[in-house]
This record gives structure tokens, sequence and C-alpha cells, in this order.
């Protein structure tokens, strides 16, 4: 929260400035150039620091650009123009690359990563060939079936009820779906 309150006080500190700048034409011919890229870089910040997939960086270099090609005119040479919004445009890209490499991904643990598993039976309980063990990630599991079951047989888990896992044999769950 601190960093977009950054963000947004430096977008304001740079529009203001820029809004001042905007009636001294003693420094660029058109100050409109030097509004867009004061905004372009101030989108470009704001890009690292919001958490958004690009779009205002996508703006900050359309902007700096655009102001870029306004003050062509001026004493600015046109490699340096170019190689900066080439750098801007490479550091979007890397910004795009690690959000999309941090976005939630599905769950593997819980009920979600349980549900569905597929593992052998390790052994039974003597007095009961419906209940036995199991060892699913990393964990001894107690399962119950409404079939017997037999030590080495694949079970897939169709429910979880506190520490018990209630399974099904792997080929009967695949057949009734």
């Amino acid at each position: 929260m601190n960093i977009r309150c950054c963000a947004v006080a430096l977008l304001l500190a740079l529009s203001g400035s820029v809004f001042a700048a905007d009636t001294v034409v003693l420094l660029a011919p058109n100050p409109m150039g030097i509004w867009l890229i004061t905004f372009g870089i101030a989108f470009l910040i704001a890009e690292a620091a919001l958490p958004n997939y690009g779009v205002i960086g996508l703006g900050g270099i359309v902007m700096f650009v655009i102001g870029a090609v306004i003050l062509t005119n001026t004493e600015v040479p046109v490699p340096l123009m170019i190689g900066l919004g080439l750098i801007s445009a490479l550091l979007l890209i890397f910004l795009l690359l690690h959000a999309l490499k941090t976005r939630p991904r599905h769950n593997v643990s819980g009920d979600a990563g349980l549900v569905g598993s597929v593992t052998p039976v390790i052994s039974l309980q003597a007095d009961n060939a419906c209940n036995g063990w199991v060892h699913l990630q990393g964990e001894q599991w107690q399962v119950l079936s409404s079939t017997p079951l037999q030590p080495g047989q694949k079970v897939r888990v169709v429910a979880r009820k506190g520490l018990l896992l209630k399974v099904a044999a792997a080929d009967a769950a695949s057949k009734g779906e």
C-alpha cells in the first residue's frame, strides 16, 4: 500500500511540474513533448510499483515515444530517443514476464491436492479389508473404501473426512466417470 501511495504522489508531483513547465517555452519549443515524456516516465515507474499486467507501462511507452517524436526538432538526439524507447519496452517485457510467472497456480495441497490422487494401498487392517493405509504426498493416510481392498491395489481419493481418506478402486472410479 505504501508503494502505491508513493507512485501516486510521484505522478501528481510530475504532473504539477509539467503544467508549470508548460508556460516556460524557453526550454523547449513544444512543451507538449516534455509533458508526454514526463508522464511516460511516470507511468513506467508506476508500472513497476503497481500490481497490474502492463497496461500502465504500455501507455507510458506510447506517451514517451510520442513525446520524443514531438521533440524531434529540438537538440535531443534521435538515437537517444529510440534507445530510451527500446530500453523502456524491454523493461516492460521483463516486468510482464515476471508478473506472469507469479500468477496464481492451481492448489497442490489440502483437499484440492488430495481429491483425485491415485496411490497404491500399502497395508490393510487385519479385521477389515475395507480399511487400510496409503502413502500420499509424503504422509501415511488411513483409507476407507466401500469395497474390499488388497495390498498394492491402486485407489483414487474421492473425499477426505478429517484424517480419513475415502477411496475407490482407481479402475472403478475411471469407469464411473
